[in-house]
Parts: structure tokens; C-alpha cells; sequence
């Protein structure tokens, strides 16, 4: 028996679902569908998903049959394992190569893994069969997601107006992310290594600063795990001065929000950038509305947020990237996977090495402004390896693509990390 497959039918019998899942991600296209499919339908019985335990059943009944693949692939999709529905989903389709189900639920997978490249291909294979709605548009998204300009902008120039209405946001949005994808091409490389370049055209927001290490061992500017601490919150803030005055912003005020460590930003963002602060209230325009992490905050903001108003600045401190906010800011001081905030219990080790949790700062929101203000902002000199990234640098971009920076539209959620990659916990 293979190495791989005796190691997951292990983790399959000890029903340690978590390590099933690991191990599979990465062998599981090496493995026989017919082998994984009856291991995942035990991990989702333990997991009380019987949807999938009864369409990894139906694999076991039907091996090979296209859908009892499709059925199969679905159900992995739904629950959150498209690494698993991929493999079913090819061979379900070399089963049935017209079914136009099948490529767009492989294309669901491919999206959901962020294999962009990958769906343009299987897209382009059929290309010759696909309507315009959804098919080309996927084509188009995709090729943008995986970093190719000019494709996806002839296949967005492309497509007709959708005769079902519910598409329209979707080609909108897509035509915005074109027009700022041509906006940072203009003002630097916008190649698999331009992180503010791509956040810029993906998410219509600015990223502020980049992490200066590890950019070319796989970081390429983005954090992985980060314990922040009150100079960033500043040099964050100082970096949003900068913003504004490249973009020719002259906001009338800060909206607070009522968050705690939301409330202490703002407070500490009025000063910095010399306005007055105010409750937040839905509809006010000309604003900046500061955000420590909008994974964080309130359902009802969020809404109220979701459209550009005129002359209003969404930022976010802390942005994640792995599992991206509700909605996407304006400007973005740093992204990360998992962050800390410097108020938040932390790790810190005992005077016998042992590791042990410090309490956190439960001081109130006036306190940790002015913790934040008499901080010291200056940069992280880092490993060296990542790009210059003074205020200038960030102010030429800026200068670049004022024209359509929080030029109204939404502030669509980006799913993805598109064209450039970074290394990530599991």
C-alpha cells in the first residue's frame, strides 16, 4: 500500500479529522478518488456533514461516474475542502466534457484554492462553448486574479450587458478592478512580486506599508503571524497623513467607532491628522472612519460601509489577508494573517524560559490614544531584502492612481490574494 495512503487511513481510523485534512491537501491528487473519497466521508460523519457522507458513498457505488463526482465535488466545496472536490471534478468532466455544470463547479473549486491560472486554462479549453454570462466573465476574472492585464481587460471589454440583472455588480466590479489594475500598471511593475500594486487593483485600497521581512522567502511584503505594538498603530496613521496629502484628500473629520481599540485610533488619528472627531453615523460624508480590524467590527457599520460615499476614507490598521474582512478598506496600514493587537493578551517567556500569557491592557480608549501618539513610529529596518518603502515611494503611488482611488462603487470583499502569493499557515 502507498505511504500516503497508509498514513491518511491511520488518521482516518484514530478520527483525527484536522490531521486527515492536512495530510490530504497536499496528497491527495497523488491518491485514487476511489481511496479518499470513503477516508473523507468517514472525517464527515464525525463531523455531523452528511451531505458529504452521502456523496462520498455515492462515489464508492459509482467509481467513475460523472456525477457521483460532480454530487461528490460539491459537497467537498460546500464544506470548505475544494482541494479534495478538484481532482473529482477534472475526472468528472473528462467523463462529460460538455457539461457546462461541471466546469463551472471545478472553476468554483479552482477559484476557492486560488488557482486563478488554473481556471483560465480549463476555462480556455472550452472556450469555444462558453456564453458570456457567467462563463467569459469568469474567464475574464480569473485571468485578472492570476495577474493577466491584458486578457482579462479584452474579455471584460468583451461581454454584453448580462440579461440577468444580478450580474450587474459583478461586471461593474470587474470593470473598476480593470481601470485600477491599468492605474498602478502605470506607476510600477504590477508583476507577482507588486503587493501594493495588485491590492491597489484587487481591492481598491492603498496599502500603507509593506513587512520588511521575509519578502523574498515568500512574504513578499505581506505578515504571517504579527504581535503589533503601539509605533505601528502611529507609523500607520503618519502613513495615512501621507495618503491624503498625495491623493488631494481634505477630509472635514474623523468618524470614531465604538469599539475600544477602533475608539483609540480614531482618537489617536484626529490628532495626528489635525481634525476633529466624531461618532460614527451612516451616510456623513467627507470622513475618515478608522478601523483597528474590520473582521472585528459591527454587522450594522459594515453595511453602511459597503458603498463609497463621496469624499470618505475607509481605514483599516490591521488587514487579513487569509481570511479578508466583510469589505475592503480604502487604505490599509499592513496585512497579515493573524495579528495581535497591542492592547491583547500576549505571549512573553517566564524567567525559566517557559512561555506564559501576559494580561492585556485593559486601560480605556483616551489611554491607549495617547500610548499610541507618544510611541516611536519609526520603521522596522527588517532583513533588507524588502523594497524601499519610504513615504516617498508610497506618495508617487499615490500621486498615480489618485483619479480612481475611493472613487465611489462598493468596497467588495477580495476572497483572494490574486497574483501575488505568500506563505501561510495551515
Amino acid at each position: 500500500m502507498d505511504d500516503d495512503l497508509r498514513k491518511a487511513r491511520e488518521l482516518a481510523e484514530a478520527g483525527d479529522v484536522g490531521g486527515l485534512m492536512r495530510h490530504l491537501r497536499f496528497t491527495a491528487v497523488r491518491l485514487a478518488i476511489g481511496d479518499t473519497a470513503p477516508l473523507v466521508g468517514r472525517a464527515a460523519e464525525l463531523m455531523g456533514f452528511t451531505d458529504l457522507v452521502e456523496a462520498a458513498a455515492g462515489v464508492a457505488e459509482r467509481p467513475g461516474h460523472p456525477q457521483a463526482l460532480y454530487a461528490y465535488g460539491y459537497a467537498c466545496i460546500e464544506r470548505g475542502v475544494a482541494f479534495l472536490a478538484i481532482p473529482a471534478l477534472r475526472a468528472a468532466l473528462a467523463g462529460e466534457p460538455g457539461s457546462l455544470g461541471i466546469l463551472r463547479e471545478l472553476v468554483a473549486g479552482l477559484e476557492d484554492e486560488h488557482r486563478h491560472g488554473e481556471a483560465v486554462a480549463v476555462l480556455a479549453e472550452h472556450e469555444a462553448d462558453l456564453p458570456p454570462w457567467p462563463d467569459r466573465y469568469l474567464l475574464a476574472y480569473n485571468a485578472l486574479m492570476a495577474g493577466d492585464l491584458d486578457r482579462a481587460a479584452a474579455e471584460s471589454a468583451g461581454l454584453p450587458v448580462p440579461d440577468d440583472e444580478r450580474w450587474l455588480p459583478a461586471r461593474d466590479r470587474l470593470a473598476r478592478m480593470v481601470e485600477r489594475a491599468r492605474a498602478a500598471q502605470a506607476v510600477g511593475p504590477l508583476d507577482d512580486r507588486d503587493l501594493r500594486g495588485w491590492h491597489f487593483a484587487l481591492s481598491g485600497g492603498v496599502l500603507a506599508t509593506l513587512s520588511p521581512y521575509g519578502f523574498d522567502q515568500g512574504m513578499t511584503g505581506r505578515y504571517a503571524y504579527l504581535s503589533d505594538d503601539f509605533g505601528a498603530c502611529l507609523r500607520g496613521l503618519l502613513r495615512l497623513r501621507t495618503i491624503l496629502e498625495a491623493a488631494g484628500r481634505s477630509p472635514r473629520a474623523v468618524a470614531l467607532l465604538p469599539g475600544r481599540g477602533d475608539h483609540a485610533l480614531g482618537l489617536a488619528a484626529a490628532q495626528v491628522l489635525g481634525l476633529p472627531g466624531e461618532p460614527f453615523a451612516p451616510g456623513r460624508t467627507d470622513t475618515v472612519v478608522v478601523a483597528y480590524d474590520l473582521n472585528e467590527a459591527d454587522g450594522d457599520v459594515l453595511e453602511a460601509l459597503f458603498e463609497r460615499l463621496p469624499g470618505q476614507v475607509l481605514y483599516e490598521h490591521a488587514t487579513c489577508w487569509t481570511d479578508p474582512p466583510p469589505i475592503s478598506a480604502d487604505v490599509s496600514a499592513l496585512t497579515c494573517q493573524t495579528v495581535v493587537p497591542p492592547w491583547g493578551e500576549r505571549l512573553r517567556y517566564g524567567p525559566d524560559g517557559s512561555v506564559e500569557k501576559s494580561p492585556p491592557d485593559e486601560r480605556g480608549a483616551e489611554d491607549l490614544a495617547a500610548e499610541i501618539l507618544r510611541a516611536d513610529p519609526a520603521a522596522d529596518e527588517g532583513d533588507g531584502a524588502t523594497p524601499p518603502d519610504t513615504d516617498d515611494v508610497l506618495a508617487r503611488f499615490v500621486t498615480g492612481v489618485a483619479g480612481v482611488w475611493a472613487a465611489g462603487g462598493t468596497r467588495d470583499r477580495v476572497r483572494s490574494p490574486g497574483p501575488v502569493r505568500s506563505s501561510r499557515f495551515i
